[in-house]
């Protein structure tokens, strides 16, 4: 995957990871388009100088109508970074809330499948094409306060191996990104300022380092995912004991909010 020369489509380009990945993109060079579904981000992201597009990724017309028109305005697109997503705790037992599991499976994992309907076609005429899905170390080991959450960053990681082998023998690159708790308002305000998590800034410079060093890489991993992203490389036992373990740090953690 080159990193400079693109023009590439970063979906929740208007905050957190999203909006971070298009400046860095845009400092070494690249042509970026952000697409998000608020207006009031749309707004901030074009006065900083980017093309901004209204793409709701829960809503599959909005989806293939906005594909169609960021093609029709930038034929020279060659890269997607699936950014969009959303993070909603839910409680399966005293209230569990169709809304939230519905609108978190279109968003983190339908829709990015359906934006790749649209743009394939189009990627694989591209000599370097690439599809970055942002996945989560949660794909790995689920915190059990967002069970959809991480079931549709798994799903994602599986959708991301299946096509990845399907494109092997075109041009298109296909690479994972999977953060670990990044300080971004994914959950709310107070996330941003957890020390808990690990800094933005941090993380993506971690993240543009290990693209740089190895333009190749399927998964790209920085230290602080690690343990969950190889969990269950442990051994079953061990894997039950730092999922609890895991689990139950962050339900004290979080006594009294969920």
């Amino acid at each position: 995957m080159q990193i400079k020369g693109n023009t590439v489509l970063i979906t929740g380009g208007g905050s957190g990871i999203g909006l971070a990945l298009a400046k860095e993109f845009r400092s070494l060079g690249n042509t970026v388009i952000v697409a998000n579904r608020s207006e009031a981000r749309l707004q901030q992201a074009a006065e900083q100088g980017f093309a901004a597009y209204k793409m709701d990724m829960s809503d599959q017309e909005s989806i293939q109508r906005t594909a169609g028109e960021i093609l029709a305005d930038h034929p020279e697109l060659n890269g997607v970074i699936h950014s969009a997503g959303i993070m909603k705790s839910e409680s399966l037992v005293s209230g569990p809330n169709p809304e939230i599991q519905i609108e978190t499976l279109a968003i983190n994992l339908q829709g990015p499948i359906l934006l790749n309907n649209s743009l394939i076609p189009h990627l694989v005429q591209k000599p370097d094409a690439f599809i970055v899905t942002v996945t989560s170390g949660l794909a790995f080991v689920p915190l059990a306060m967002y069970p959809t959450y991480c079931a549709s960053k798994a799903g994602l990681h599986s959708y991301t191996e299946s096509l990845r082998y399907q494109l092997k023998e075109t041009s298109v690159q296909v690479t994972e990104l999977a953060p670990p708790y990044v300080q971004t308002e994914l959950t709310g305000e107070s996330q941003a300022s957890d020390p808990m998590a690990m800094p933005l800034d941090e993380f993506i410079a971690e993240v543009m380092s290990q693209l740089q060093e190895n333009p190749e890489a399927k998964e790209l991993l920085v230290e602080r995912v690690q343990p969950l992203r190889f969990a269950a490389e442990i051994g079953s036992q061990k894997y039950q004991e730092f999922f609890a373990q895991f689990n139950d740090g962050f339900t004290v953690a979080r006594a009294g909010v969920f």
